[in-house]
């Protein structure tokens, strides 16, 4: 059994795919933290600057997060006034996320640490990688939906 464990370890694409994602998200938060903001936080905040549909499912669905996960790390950003959500009077099931003007410049001043970090990475990781990861997670996603 130790030997097929071993095996395991060594080639499980899941194992590895989180290892290195937990390394390069040290990256980014490293080169993040004068900001006060984690790459998690700047990547939830991004999605909400640039989404066109400000619905709760749209925003999970965008961030590749369930909804209980998005809501929590949307309380944190709230707690800090960097997003605001509210209810929608003429539909009171349907809550509304936006940047407030100190998300949007939290945002705009974490950007030059974020080219920092994605210049590092860049570094480590070939582009034709990083393509085939994006075509890798976008198809992971279109099989997760199917299923």
């Amino acid at each position: 059994m130790r030997e097929e464990v071993r095996r395991l370890a060594a080639s499980c694409v899941g194992l590895t795919v989180r290892q290195a994602a937990r390394r390069v998200t040290q990256v980014y938060d490293e080169a993040l933290q004068a900001s006060g903001l984690s790459v998690a936080q700047l990547g939830l905040l991004a999605v909400i600057a640039t989404n066109e549909d400000d619905r709760m499912a749209a925003l999970a669905e965008r961030a590749g997060l369930d909804p209980s996960t998005l809501s929590r790390n949307l309380r944190a950003l709230e707690r800090d006034a960097l997003i605001e959500i509210a209810t929608v009077e003429k539909d009171l099931r349907r809550r509304a996320v936006w940047l407030t003007e100190s998300g949007v410049r939290r945002l705009q001043a974490a950007l030059p640490a974020w080219q920092d970090a994605q210049n590092r990475v860049a570094e480590v990781l070939p582009a034709d990688l990083l393509q085939q990861l994006l075509a890798a997670n976008a198809s992971l996603a279109v099989s997760k939906g199917a299923g």
